[in-house]
Order: structure tokens, then sequence, then C-alpha cells
């Protein structure tokens, strides 16, 4: 197998570290009140992601590292092109892959909401009809292979740096459990960090069953892209949030089987079993509203 030291042996602990511990301050100071039984759906999770943890791990991090150390020896790509990855610049060219890289992944998720095929896969994730930091493991392995396309042409495309490559996806797991977490910071505290990151509110708003709340919020590092491209949100009390997909709220149905055939079967229309469709939030809130 591809040894990647850098993340096998540190990468790998830290994730495990930080999940046990985003369980544990969840479970102590919870930002949404759950609405079915934790223990059975983070079991769900954890069995769910054990094929997307083997596609992780022997396809998603080496081909595209694979594909960084061929590009950067041929000299592909922009970040190649307009600086060395030896000597003083190193770092530069470092710190503006994992940015690019970042940047590309915004891209990259709100493809995976608006391209059928794409979205197919990605639409498992979202019927977590609660969300933890469980949630940020419950990634159909089809999802995961077809992103290993994206980032192998993104790394080429930008010119990656191997570093930067590695770096910002052991980042990146470890932010999205982070934003998944149903962690209750304080609000100063979580309006501070969302001057850079994302954080719990702000991700939980993305997981709404209302269209316009689901389609905002697609960073998952930095939350400057989603205020780049006005699709920041921080308006929608967490109380008032409805977690998941609404053609999906019988928990009895989305069982491991019918999560992992979920992508290749009929697609339902964006409707509750009642036949509505929650398109807006009939009330507005106050803006910064707390949980």
């Amino acid at each position: 197998m591809f040894t990647i030291p850098l993340f096998d042996y540190v990468g790998a602990p830290l994730l495990v570290v930080a999940f046990a511990v985003l369980l544990w301050v969840q479970a102590r100071s919870p930002l949404r009140r759950q609405q079915f039984r934790t223990l059975g759906r983070v079991l769900r999770n954890i069995g769910f992601s054990i094929p997307a943890f083997i596609t992780l791990r022997l396809l998603l991090l080496p081909v595209p590292l694979l594909a960084a150390a061929w590009a950067a020896r041929n000299g592909l790509g922009l970040l190649n092109w307009l600086l060395p990855q030896e000597g003083g610049w190193a770092w530069v060219h470092t710190a503006l892959g994992f940015l690019l890289f970042d940047y590309a992944y915004y891209g990259w998720h709100y493809a995976t909401h608006k391209v059928p095929l794409l979205w197919r896969f990605h639409n498992v994730h979202h019927t977590d009809l609660d969300m933890d930091v469980s949630t940020a493991m419950r990634f159909h392995f089809g999802e995961l292979l077809l992103s290993v396309l994206f980032r192998t042409a993104t790394v080429v495309t930008l010119g990656i740096s191997v570093l930067a490559a590695l770096l910002y996806e052991i980042v990146f797991e470890i932010a999205a459990q982070f934003h998944h977490a149903n962690w209750k910071l304080p609000q100063r505290v979580e309006r501070w960090i969302n001057t850079v990151l994302v954080t719990p509110r702000m991700h939980g708003i993305h997981h709404s069953i209302i269209k316009d709340e689901f389609n905002a919020n697609w960073g998952t590092l930095f939350s400057w892209w989603d205020r780049l491209h006005r699709t920041h949100r921080m308006d929608i009390a967490q109380k008032d949030l409805t977690i998941g997909v609404p053609a999906y709220r019988d928990e009895e149905e989305l069982t491991l089987v019918e999560l992992w055939k979920m992508p290749f079967g009929p697609q339902r229309d964006w409707r509750l079993p009642n036949g509505e469709r929650p398109e807006t939030r009939s009330k507005p809130q106050s803006p910064n509203t707390d949980s």
C-alpha cells in the first residue's frame, strides 16, 4: 500500500482524537435538541462510513498526491508556473495551494447539490435527521470515488504541492467534524471564529430542509468564500431548524442497506410526506439569532 506517514501517524490519530473530543463536548453542551435516538444513529453513521474510509485511504488520498508529485516534476499547474516549490518561496507555494484547494472545494460542494449525478450521492449525507459530529462520516463511498477525479484535476490544474494537498486533506477532515458537531459554543465566541472558519451554527443552517437555507453556507474550512459569493447566512435560530431532506422523514427507512442503495434508485422531489415544498421560511429571523 502507498504509505503516507504524515496521515497514517499524525493525521489519522488526530481525527480519532477530534471525533472523541467533539462527541464528548456536544453531549455536555448541545446546540440543537436531538429528535431521534443518538446512540443508534451515531453507530449507523460510523458503520456506514467504513467503505468511505477505505476509499479515502486507498484512493482519495494517494491518487491526488501522486498527481501533485507528477505535476511538480513536469512543471504543470498555475502555482508551478508562478512560484518555485523550493527555497524561500516554498511556504508561499504551500499556503496558496492550501487556500486555493479550499476555494475549489467550495465549488465542488456547490456542484454536489446542483449536478443531478453528484446529488444522488451527496443526498445520502443530508438525509441524516439530526446532525452531529458523526454526520461528518456519513458520506457514500460513491461520492468519494467521484471526488477523486475532482481532487486530482484540482491539484494538477492549480499546481498544488504534495505537502499542501496532504495538509489540506487532514485539516479538511477535522474541520468537517468540527462544523458538523452539535456543539453550542458561546455565541460571541462563535461569531468571532466564524469571521474565518465555518462553524456549527453556520453549517447547521446548510442542513435545513428549507430550500433557501439549504442553498447557503457552502464552505468547508474558511467562511470567506461564502461571504465573497454572498451565500453566507447566520440569521436562523438553531431551535427553529429542521435538519434533513424533506422527502426522507422516516428514520426506519434510513437503514445502512437503504443508504447504500439510495443513489442508484429513483430520486424523490423536494417535498415533505404531506406534499408541502419547504422553499422559504415564513417568519424571518433576527440576525445572529442564538439557539
